[in-house]
């Protein structure tokens, strides 16, 4: 087997469970806001249509097509107008209110802290996310993760976004890596996987979800405690 030295983690769906966090946060805020009652029909139907819009945006935000203070209230403008809000006011105080109350959730995906301070006894590691710095740091803190990692890359603070090669290219270079002595770990095929392999990186594919693919990865897991079998 090869022998890695670095370790790059992906946050958000890898380690803190993003899914759980912001269904916790986005129920805190639907109360809040008396959404129902403004004219939202359901919290379920809320969700559903803000993760569609979220997505999108994100995809544009990636591409360099959005900056991030629009897409952090555009994503709940367009939600609210389409169950007939029109109200600007109330998406620019349910992003803050996202932005503040979501870094404060800890859940993370089960064996977590057990696979992380497992391999922190021999690999040096580090975060690599594309996320808000204000965020991400927020959670890497609440969530007492930052006694694992090394260095901290977020994309914002250095003008490239994963997949881009030069993001990985920059991350190898920051944490003073080889790129044949490194693995990528995380959960997004094309952003994380791809945009590793791209950059001539091995991965570990966190397959939580289970997604049915065609690419050529070197390790694919569906449980974090299987990064046992690997490293």
């Amino acid at each position: 087997m090869k022998k890695y030295k670095q370790i790059f983690w992906d946050l958000d769906r890898t380690i803190w469970d993003f899914e759980k966090n912001s269904l916790e946060t986005f129920k805190e805020i639907y109360k809040k806001h008396n959404l129902e009652e403004k004219g939202v029909d359901s919290f379920d139907s809320f969700m559903k249509t803000y993760k569609e819009h979220n997505a999108m945006l994100w995809g544009l935000y990636r591409n360099g097509m959005i900056e991030k203070e629009k897409l952090s209230v555009e994503r709940f403008r367009i939600t609210l107008n389409d169950f007939g809000i029109n109200n600007n006011s109330l998406a620019i105080d349910i992003s803050a209110d996202y932005l503040r109350i979501s870094p404060e959730k800890t859940n993370l995906f089960p064996y977590a802290q057990d696979i992380l301070t497992y391999l922190s006894a021999n690999y040096q590691m580090h975060i690599i996310t594309n996320g808000f710095k204000e965020v991400q740091y927020k959670k890497i803190r609440n969530s007492n993760l930052d006694k694992y990692f090394n260095k901290i890359i977020i994309s914002e603070e250095i003008g490239y976004k994963k997949p881009d090669k030069n993001f990985f290219k920059y991350s190898l270079e920051k944490a003073n890596a080889k790129a044949d002595e490194s693995i990528v770990i995380g959960d997004d095929l094309k952003v994380d996987i791809i945009g590793a392999k791209n950059a001539g990186i091995d991965q570990i594919f966190f397959n939580n979800n289970k997604i049915e693919h065609n690419e050529e990865i070197t390790y694919e897991i569906n449980s974090l405690l299987e990064i046992k079998k690997i490293l």
